[in-house]
């Protein structure tokens, strides 16, 4: 039982990075950006490609970062400044970085199983000597999500982070503030794959491989994990989203891995998160319609 807990909290840390990522663009922004299922695989291949040619571990973790920000500026490049619609955009980007990433990894499969990474390594060994490498996996992963976190939160209070959210929002008034609405699109969209890629990083490093369809279905995931964060938790003044979102990537990670307990296989991993995506939008437009037809309610029986 302790190991299936600890590896909830393995995945679902990781996912809480690419979550940050996906709530920027879907509840700041609102922009389905697919590109996120191309930009997570390649913050694996860059990290990937870095620790087999020697590199340091931690040197992976900015440059994998500032890959996918190069990315999301690209997609958002094409829909601000080419006019392209947004969903198209990330699909172009998502298509092209798969050529793009092998290319990078050299192969479909790298392994790097024998080389050091941030979880592994003679000072991370010596640090905590005798406990299990899912104990020191989890530790350090928290100790990242937690950095990353107060430092998305810390942004997002910052006059940048207001003008972010107003883009999302309310439109006009980044423009009567005389800025730029796409350029701040644009930023938005680098900081979200840059924690993509920077969420593929870490499952690199994690699981010791680069897989080239590692990405496949990472933007329902990430969907996910903001809804269920965003449905349970949203509402409640003194819990941030950023926190939200986090404790949504460990339930839903909980839930796969509930389902693979009860008898399914891990490769009916993809068909899990479907029906699980569908049953929350479906739950959350039921809460939707309940709320409404609550509030017609009692405004017939005012009326009367």
């Amino acid at each position: 039982m302790s190991s299936i807990i600890l590896g909830i909290f393995e995945e679902g840390l990781v996912y809480a990075i690419l979550s940050f990522g996906i709530y920027i663009t879907y509840s700041i922004l609102d922009f389905p950006d697919l590109s996120v299922d191309g930009t997570y695989p390649l913050g694996a291949a860059v990290t990937a490609a870095m620790i087999a040619a020697g590199a340091d571990p931690l040197l992976t973790l900015p440059v994998s970062f500032l890959a996918g920000a190069l990315c999301g500026i690209l997609t958002g490049a094409i829909h601000v400044k080419l006019g392209v619609r947004d969903l198209l955009s990330g699909i172009i980007v998502s298509t092209g970085l798969y050529s793009v990433n092998l290319r990078i990894a050299g192969k479909s499969n790298l392994p790097i199983f024998s080389k050091d990474s941030i979880f592994s390594n003679p000072v991370v060994d010596r640090i905590f000597s005798g406990a299990s490498s899912q104990i020191i996996n989890v530790i350090i992963l928290i100790l990242i999500v937690l950095f990353l976190k107060l430092l998305l939160d810390a942004y997002l209070g910052t006059r940048s982070g207001y003008l972010l959210r107003a883009c999302g929002s309310n439109r006009r008034l980044v423009v009567a503030l005389n800025r730029d609405d796409g350029r701040v699109k644009i930023l938005g969209l680098a900081l979200a794959n840059g924690f993509a890629a920077f969420a593929g990083c870490m499952m690199a490093q994690k699981q010791g491989y680069f897989e080239l369809s590692m990405g496949t279905g990472m933007m329902v995931i990430g969907l996910a994990n903001v809804i269920i964060g965003m449905q349970l938790f949203g509402r409640l003044s003194f819990m941030k989203a950023t926190t939200a979102v986090t404790i949504g990537a460990l339930i839903y990670r909980a839930c796969v891995a509930a389902a693979i307990n009860a008898g399914l296989e891990p490769g009916d991993m993809k068909l899990i998160t479907a029906a699980l995506f569908l049953l929350i939008i479906a739950a959350g437009n039921l809460r939707k319609r309940t709320g409404l037809h609550k509030k017609a309610s009692g405004g017939k029986e005012a009326a009367c």
